[in-house]
Protein backbone atom coordinates (compact mmCIF):
# COMPACT_ATOMS: atom_id res chain seq x y z
CA UNK A 1 0.00 0.00 0.00
CA UNK A 2 2.90 2.37 0.73
CA UNK A 3 4.13 2.99 -2.82
CA UNK A 4 4.83 6.72 -2.83
CA UNK A 5 8.49 7.72 -2.95
CA UNK A 6 9.77 9.74 -0.05
CA UNK A 7 10.49 13.41 -0.62
CA UNK A 8 14.19 14.15 -0.83
CA UNK A 9 15.68 17.52 -0.07
CA UNK A 10 18.49 17.82 -2.60
CA UNK A 11 20.81 20.81 -3.02
CA UNK A 12 18.34 22.53 -5.34
CA UNK A 13 15.77 22.72 -2.54
CA UNK A 14 17.99 23.68 0.38
CA UNK A 15 19.52 26.84 -1.06
CA UNK A 16 20.53 29.79 1.05
CA UNK A 17 16.91 30.96 1.23
CA UNK A 18 14.35 28.19 0.61
CA UNK A 19 11.54 30.59 1.53
CA UNK A 20 12.21 32.49 -1.70
CA UNK A 21 11.44 29.33 -3.67
CA UNK A 22 7.85 29.09 -2.43
CA UNK A 23 6.85 32.75 -2.43
CA UNK A 24 3.26 32.93 -3.63
CA UNK A 25 2.38 29.39 -2.53
CA UNK A 26 -1.06 28.99 -0.97
CA UNK A 27 -0.68 26.80 2.10
CA UNK A 28 -3.38 25.36 4.36
CA UNK A 29 -2.52 24.37 7.95
CA UNK A 30 -4.95 22.00 9.70
CA UNK A 31 -5.15 21.21 13.40
CA UNK A 32 -7.84 19.57 15.54
CA UNK A 33 -7.28 21.63 18.69
CA UNK A 34 -7.17 25.33 19.47
CA UNK A 35 -5.51 25.80 22.85
CA UNK A 36 -2.07 27.19 23.68
CA UNK A 37 -0.26 23.86 23.45
CA UNK A 38 3.01 23.05 21.76
CA UNK A 39 1.58 21.93 18.40
CA UNK A 40 -0.69 24.98 18.19
CA UNK A 41 2.13 27.35 19.05
CA UNK A 42 4.41 25.74 16.49
CA UNK A 43 1.69 26.05 13.81
CA UNK A 44 1.13 29.73 14.62
CA UNK A 45 4.85 30.49 14.40
CA UNK A 46 5.26 28.61 11.12
CA UNK A 47 2.23 30.19 9.42
CA UNK A 48 3.32 33.67 10.55
CA UNK A 49 6.85 33.14 9.25
CA UNK A 50 5.60 31.85 5.91
CA UNK A 51 3.13 34.71 5.56
CA UNK A 52 5.89 37.25 6.16
CA UNK A 53 7.95 35.53 3.44
CA UNK A 54 5.27 36.07 0.81
CA UNK A 55 3.16 32.91 1.02
CA UNK A 56 -0.60 32.98 1.51
CA UNK A 57 -1.66 30.93 4.51
CA UNK A 58 -4.98 29.50 5.68
CA UNK A 59 -5.29 28.00 9.15
CA UNK A 60 -8.23 25.65 9.75
CA UNK A 61 -9.20 25.11 13.39
CA UNK A 62 -12.17 23.50 15.16
CA UNK A 63 -15.35 25.57 15.29
CA UNK A 64 -15.87 24.79 18.97
CA UNK A 65 -12.34 25.70 20.03
CA UNK A 66 -11.07 28.34 22.41
CA UNK A 67 -10.17 30.96 19.82
CA UNK A 68 -6.54 31.00 20.95
CA UNK A 69 -5.03 30.41 17.51
CA UNK A 70 -7.16 33.07 15.83
CA UNK A 71 -6.14 35.53 18.52
CA UNK A 72 -2.47 34.59 18.12
CA UNK A 73 -2.67 35.10 14.34
CA UNK A 74 -4.57 38.40 14.46
CA UNK A 75 -2.83 41.06 12.40
CA UNK A 76 -0.48 38.64 10.62
CA UNK A 77 -2.51 38.37 7.39
CA UNK A 78 -3.09 34.64 7.91
CA UNK A 79 -6.69 33.63 7.14
CA UNK A 80 -8.59 31.48 9.64
CA UNK A 81 -11.51 29.15 8.89
CA UNK A 82 -13.50 27.01 11.32
CA UNK A 83 -14.31 23.35 10.78
CA UNK A 84 -17.14 21.69 12.67
CA UNK A 85 -15.78 18.28 13.67
CA UNK A 86 -18.82 16.85 15.42
CA UNK A 87 -18.07 13.09 15.37
CA UNK A 88 -15.07 10.81 14.90
CA UNK A 89 -15.97 9.83 11.32
CA UNK A 90 -17.64 12.52 9.22
CA UNK A 91 -17.77 12.63 5.43
CA UNK A 92 -19.26 16.12 5.66
CA UNK A 93 -16.05 17.35 7.34
CA UNK A 94 -13.92 15.87 4.60
CA UNK A 95 -16.12 17.45 1.93
CA UNK A 96 -15.99 20.80 3.73
CA UNK A 97 -12.19 20.66 3.67
CA UNK A 98 -12.23 19.80 -0.02
CA UNK A 99 -14.46 22.80 -0.75
CA UNK A 100 -12.29 25.11 1.36
CA UNK A 101 -9.13 24.02 -0.48
CA UNK A 102 -10.80 24.77 -3.81
CA UNK A 103 -12.22 28.08 -2.61
CA UNK A 104 -8.84 29.37 -1.43
CA UNK A 105 -6.89 27.85 -4.33
CA UNK A 106 -4.68 25.91 -1.91
CA UNK A 107 -1.56 24.41 -3.52
CA UNK A 108 -0.32 22.36 -0.54
CA UNK A 109 -1.75 21.41 2.86
CA UNK A 110 -0.09 20.45 6.12
CA UNK A 111 -2.03 18.57 8.79
CA UNK A 112 -0.99 18.35 12.43
CA UNK A 113 -1.75 15.29 14.57
CA UNK A 114 -4.05 12.34 14.04
CA UNK A 115 -7.56 13.53 13.12
CA UNK A 116 -6.53 16.23 10.68
CA UNK A 117 -3.92 13.92 9.14
CA UNK A 118 -6.75 11.55 8.18
CA UNK A 119 -9.21 14.19 6.98
CA UNK A 120 -6.52 16.30 5.32
CA UNK A 121 -5.12 13.35 3.37
CA UNK A 122 -8.57 12.46 2.06
CA UNK A 123 -9.40 16.04 1.02
CA UNK A 124 -6.02 16.63 -0.64
CA UNK A 125 -6.33 13.39 -2.57
CA UNK A 126 -9.76 14.50 -3.77
CA UNK A 127 -8.51 17.94 -4.84
CA UNK A 128 -5.25 16.65 -6.30
CA UNK A 129 -2.80 18.69 -4.21
CA UNK A 130 0.16 17.71 -2.06
CA UNK A 131 -0.31 16.79 1.58
CA UNK A 132 2.21 16.80 4.43
CA UNK A 133 1.53 15.26 7.85
CA UNK A 134 3.34 16.56 10.93
CA UNK A 135 3.13 14.44 14.06
CA UNK A 136 4.11 15.92 17.42
CA UNK A 137 3.55 12.77 19.49
CA UNK A 138 2.12 9.26 19.39
CA UNK A 139 -0.39 9.21 22.24
CA UNK A 140 -3.35 10.10 19.96
CA UNK A 141 -3.08 6.92 17.91
CA UNK A 142 -0.63 4.42 19.37
CA UNK A 143 -2.90 2.55 21.76
CA UNK A 144 -5.70 1.80 19.28
CA UNK A 145 -5.35 -0.45 16.25
CA UNK A 146 -8.18 1.27 14.37
CA UNK A 147 -6.41 4.62 14.66
CA UNK A 148 -3.08 3.14 13.60
CA UNK A 149 -4.71 1.70 10.49
CA UNK A 150 -6.44 5.01 9.69
CA UNK A 151 -3.20 6.93 10.08
CA UNK A 152 -1.38 4.32 8.00
CA UNK A 153 -3.85 4.94 5.18
CA UNK A 154 -3.41 8.71 5.53
CA UNK A 155 0.35 8.27 5.23
CA UNK A 156 -0.11 6.23 2.04
CA UNK A 157 -2.21 9.05 0.55
CA UNK A 158 0.26 11.78 1.55
CA UNK A 159 3.51 12.96 0.01
CA UNK A 160 5.48 13.18 3.23
CA UNK A 161 5.31 12.55 6.96
CA UNK A 162 7.27 14.76 9.35
CA UNK A 163 8.10 13.87 12.94
CA UNK A 164 9.38 16.54 15.32
CA UNK A 165 11.96 14.15 16.78
CA UNK A 166 14.02 11.23 15.54
CA UNK A 167 12.71 9.02 18.32
CA UNK A 168 9.13 9.75 17.26
CA UNK A 169 10.04 9.03 13.62
CA UNK A 170 11.42 5.62 14.56
CA UNK A 171 8.40 4.86 16.72
CA UNK A 172 5.96 5.83 13.96
CA UNK A 173 7.80 3.65 11.47
CA UNK A 174 7.33 0.66 13.78
CA UNK A 175 3.75 1.46 14.82
CA UNK A 176 2.43 2.21 11.33
CA UNK A 177 4.47 -0.33 9.34
CA UNK A 178 5.98 2.49 7.29
CA UNK A 179 9.48 2.33 5.88
CA UNK A 180 11.79 4.81 7.66
CA UNK A 181 12.53 6.79 4.48
CA UNK A 182 8.88 7.92 4.37
CA UNK A 183 9.29 9.86 7.63
CA UNK A 184 11.68 12.78 7.95
CA UNK A 185 12.53 14.79 11.06
CA UNK A 186 12.16 18.56 11.21
CA UNK A 187 12.79 19.94 14.71
CA UNK A 188 10.49 22.58 16.11
CA UNK A 189 11.72 26.14 16.35
CA UNK A 190 10.68 29.12 18.44
CA UNK A 191 10.68 32.87 18.14
CA UNK A 192 12.00 34.00 21.51
CA UNK A 193 12.06 37.57 22.79
CA UNK A 194 13.79 37.89 26.18
CA UNK A 195 11.89 39.62 28.97
CA UNK A 196 13.10 43.04 30.09
CA UNK A 197 12.20 42.24 33.68
CA UNK A 198 10.43 39.60 35.75
CA UNK A 199 8.03 39.94 38.64
CA UNK A 200 7.66 36.24 39.42
CA UNK A 201 9.90 36.17 42.48
CA UNK A 202 8.02 39.11 43.98
CA UNK A 203 4.72 37.43 43.10
CA UNK A 204 5.81 34.31 44.98
CA UNK A 205 7.28 36.39 47.84
CA UNK A 206 10.63 34.68 47.63
CA UNK A 207 13.58 35.99 49.59
CA UNK A 208 16.89 36.82 47.95
CA UNK A 209 18.76 33.55 47.44
CA UNK A 210 15.70 31.28 47.57
CA UNK A 211 16.16 28.75 44.75
CA UNK A 212 13.35 28.83 42.18
CA UNK A 213 12.66 25.80 39.97
CA UNK A 214 10.32 26.55 37.05
CA UNK A 215 8.43 24.02 34.91
CA UNK A 216 6.19 24.96 31.98
CA UNK A 217 3.62 22.53 30.62
CA UNK A 218 -0.04 21.69 30.84
CA UNK A 219 -1.06 19.83 33.98
CA UNK A 220 -1.49 16.32 32.63
CA UNK A 221 0.09 13.14 34.05
CA UNK A 222 2.27 12.73 30.94
CA UNK A 223 4.11 15.93 31.89
CA UNK A 224 5.52 14.27 35.01
CA UNK A 225 4.92 17.12 37.45
CA UNK A 226 4.20 14.70 40.29
CA UNK A 227 7.75 13.37 39.91
CA UNK A 228 9.04 16.93 40.24
CA UNK A 229 7.15 17.37 43.51
CA UNK A 230 8.51 14.07 44.78
CA UNK A 231 12.02 15.22 43.86
CA UNK A 232 11.47 18.45 45.75
CA UNK A 233 10.45 16.39 48.78
CA UNK A 234 13.74 14.48 48.56
CA UNK A 235 15.61 17.80 48.53
CA UNK A 236 13.76 19.22 51.53
CA UNK A 237 16.67 18.86 53.96
CA UNK A 238 19.48 19.99 51.66
CA UNK A 239 17.55 22.87 50.06
CA UNK A 240 14.81 23.85 52.52
CA UNK A 241 14.09 27.17 50.75
CA UNK A 242 13.76 25.73 47.21
CA UNK A 243 10.43 26.58 45.54
CA UNK A 244 8.72 24.98 42.52
CA UNK A 245 6.51 27.05 40.19
CA UNK A 246 4.60 25.29 37.40
CA UNK A 247 2.97 27.27 34.58
CA UNK A 248 0.14 25.53 32.77
CA UNK A 249 -3.40 24.34 33.16
CA UNK A 250 -5.11 20.98 33.17
CA UNK A 251 -6.99 18.29 35.02
CA UNK A 252 -4.11 17.31 37.32
CA UNK A 253 -4.05 20.59 39.27
CA UNK A 254 -6.00 19.33 42.29
CA UNK A 255 -3.99 16.09 42.44
CA UNK A 256 -0.71 18.02 42.35
CA UNK A 257 -1.79 20.34 45.15
CA UNK A 258 -2.89 17.33 47.19
CA UNK A 259 0.49 15.67 46.64
CA UNK A 260 2.28 18.84 47.72
CA UNK A 261 0.28 18.80 50.97
CA UNK A 262 1.09 15.12 51.55
CA UNK A 263 4.80 15.91 51.22
CA UNK A 264 4.58 18.96 53.50
CA UNK A 265 5.41 21.24 50.56
CA UNK A 266 2.20 23.23 50.24
CA UNK A 267 4.01 26.53 50.86
CA UNK A 268 6.81 25.65 48.45
CA UNK A 269 4.77 24.71 45.35
CA UNK A 270 2.91 27.24 43.19
CA UNK A 271 0.63 26.42 40.27
CA UNK A 272 0.66 29.55 38.15
CA UNK A 273 -2.05 28.61 35.65
CA UNK A 274 -1.81 29.56 31.99
CA UNK A 275 0.73 32.36 31.58
CA UNK A 276 1.52 34.61 28.65
CA UNK A 277 4.76 35.91 30.20
CA UNK A 278 6.90 32.82 29.66
CA UNK A 279 10.12 34.82 29.05
CA UNK A 280 9.59 36.53 32.41
CA UNK A 281 9.07 33.22 34.18
CA UNK A 282 12.27 31.86 32.68
CA UNK A 283 14.21 34.99 33.60
CA UNK A 284 13.31 34.40 37.25
CA UNK A 285 14.24 30.70 37.27
CA UNK A 286 17.40 29.32 38.83
CA UNK A 287 16.70 26.04 37.03
CA UNK A 288 14.20 25.11 34.33
CA UNK A 289 12.86 21.58 34.88
CA UNK A 290 11.26 19.35 32.24
CA UNK A 291 10.08 16.23 34.16
CA UNK A 292 7.98 14.76 31.32
CA UNK A 293 7.24 11.07 30.92
CA UNK A 294 6.86 11.45 27.14
CA UNK A 295 7.57 14.25 24.63
CA UNK A 296 8.47 14.93 21.03
CA UNK A 297 10.40 18.19 20.98
CA UNK A 298 8.87 20.49 23.64
CA UNK A 299 8.83 24.19 22.81
CA UNK A 300 9.21 25.08 26.49
CA UNK A 301 12.61 23.39 26.50
CA UNK A 302 13.74 25.45 23.50
CA UNK A 303 12.48 28.64 25.13
CA UNK A 304 14.43 27.82 28.28
CA UNK A 305 17.55 27.34 26.18
CA UNK A 306 17.08 30.68 24.44
CA UNK A 307 16.56 32.30 27.86
CA UNK A 308 19.90 30.94 29.06
CA UNK A 309 18.46 28.80 31.84
CA UNK A 310 20.26 25.98 33.59
CA UNK A 311 18.23 22.92 32.61
CA UNK A 312 17.37 19.54 34.10
CA UNK A 313 15.25 17.41 31.78
CA UNK A 314 14.13 13.82 31.40
CA UNK A 315 15.49 11.64 28.61
CA UNK A 316 12.37 11.54 26.44
CA UNK A 317 11.77 12.30 22.77
CA UNK A 318 14.46 14.51 21.28
CA UNK A 319 15.57 15.98 24.62
CA UNK A 320 18.96 14.28 24.85
CA UNK A 321 19.86 15.27 21.30
CA UNK A 322 18.71 18.87 21.79
CA UNK A 323 20.78 19.14 24.97
CA UNK A 324 23.84 17.75 23.16
CA UNK A 325 24.06 14.60 25.29
CA UNK A 326 24.27 16.59 28.50
CA UNK A 327 26.55 19.40 27.33
CA UNK A 328 23.70 21.92 27.37
CA UNK A 329 21.73 20.57 30.34
CA UNK A 330 21.48 17.63 32.71
CA UNK A 331 19.51 14.67 31.33
CA UNK A 332 17.95 12.12 33.71
CA UNK A 333 15.77 9.01 33.26
CA UNK A 334 12.02 9.67 33.14
CA UNK A 335 9.77 8.73 36.07
CA UNK A 336 12.72 8.65 38.47
CA UNK A 337 12.34 11.25 41.24
CA UNK A 338 15.60 10.15 42.88
CA UNK A 339 17.62 10.85 39.73
CA UNK A 340 15.75 14.10 39.21
CA UNK A 341 16.48 15.21 42.78
CA UNK A 342 20.16 14.32 42.35
CA UNK A 343 20.46 16.43 39.20
CA UNK A 344 18.71 19.39 40.80
CA UNK A 345 20.96 19.14 43.84
CA UNK A 346 24.01 19.02 41.57
CA UNK A 347 23.16 22.32 39.89
CA UNK A 348 21.86 24.07 43.01
CA UNK A 349 25.10 23.15 44.78
CA UNK A 350 27.36 24.16 41.88
CA UNK A 351 26.35 27.54 40.36
CA UNK A 352 29.46 27.62 38.17
CA UNK A 353 28.44 24.41 36.41
CA UNK A 354 24.87 25.67 36.12
CA UNK A 355 26.08 28.85 34.39
CA UNK A 356 28.31 26.87 32.01
CA UNK A 357 25.47 24.60 30.94
CA UNK A 358 23.12 27.58 30.55
CA UNK A 359 25.56 29.41 28.27
CA UNK A 360 25.99 26.31 26.10
CA UNK A 361 22.21 25.90 25.89
CA UNK A 362 21.72 29.48 24.70
CA UNK A 363 24.39 29.17 21.99
CA UNK A 364 22.92 25.89 20.79
CA UNK A 365 19.38 27.27 20.64
CA UNK A 366 20.46 30.29 18.63
CA UNK A 367 22.35 28.10 16.17
CA UNK A 368 19.78 25.33 15.67
CA UNK A 369 16.29 26.09 16.94
CA UNK A 370 15.26 29.54 15.79
CA UNK A 371 11.86 29.65 14.07
CA UNK A 372 13.45 30.85 10.83
CA UNK A 373 15.41 27.59 10.53
CA UNK A 374 12.26 25.56 11.06
CA UNK A 375 10.39 27.58 8.43
CA UNK A 376 13.24 27.19 5.93
CA UNK A 377 13.24 23.42 6.41
CA UNK A 378 9.50 23.22 5.80
CA UNK A 379 9.78 25.55 2.80
CA UNK A 380 12.36 23.23 1.24
CA UNK A 381 10.02 20.29 1.80
CA UNK A 382 7.02 22.14 0.36
CA UNK A 383 8.98 22.89 -2.80
CA UNK A 384 9.80 19.20 -3.28
CA UNK A 385 6.12 18.32 -2.84
CA UNK A 386 5.00 21.06 -5.22
CA UNK A 387 7.49 19.93 -7.86
CA UNK A 388 6.12 16.40 -7.61
CA UNK A 389 2.38 17.05 -7.31
CA UNK A 390 1.78 20.39 -9.03
CA UNK A 391 4.49 21.09 -11.60
CA UNK A 392 2.49 23.98 -13.07
CA UNK A 393 2.15 25.62 -9.65
CA UNK A 394 5.85 25.08 -8.98
CA UNK A 395 6.77 26.76 -12.29
CA UNK A 396 4.52 29.71 -11.47
CA UNK A 397 6.40 30.13 -8.20
CA UNK A 398 9.67 30.19 -10.14
CA UNK A 399 8.35 33.03 -12.32
CA UNK A 400 7.01 34.89 -9.29
CA UNK A 401 10.37 34.64 -7.57
CA UNK A 402 12.18 35.85 -10.67
CA UNK A 403 9.89 38.85 -11.01
CA UNK A 404 10.31 39.58 -7.30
Amino acid sequence: MDKRPAATLDAKHVSTNPLEQIRGARIAHLIESDGPGGAERMLASLATELQAAGCRNLVIVPANGEGWLASELAGTGVAVEYLKLDRPVSLSCARWLEAAFRRYGITIAQSHEFAMAVYGAWACWRVGIGHVITMHGSHYYRGRLRRRLALRLAVALSEQVVAVSKQLANQMSRDLWVRPARIITIPNGVRFRPAERSTLREELRLAVGDPLLVAIGNLYPVKGHRNLLDALGLLADRHPRAHVAIAGRGDAADALLARARELGLADRVSLLGLRADVPGLLMAADIFVLPSRSEGLPLALLEAMFAGCAIVATDVGEVRSVLADGEAGVVVPPENPVALAGALDRLLSNPTEARRLAAHARRRAQAEYDVSRMAARYAALYRVVLDRCSPANARSLDHSTTRG
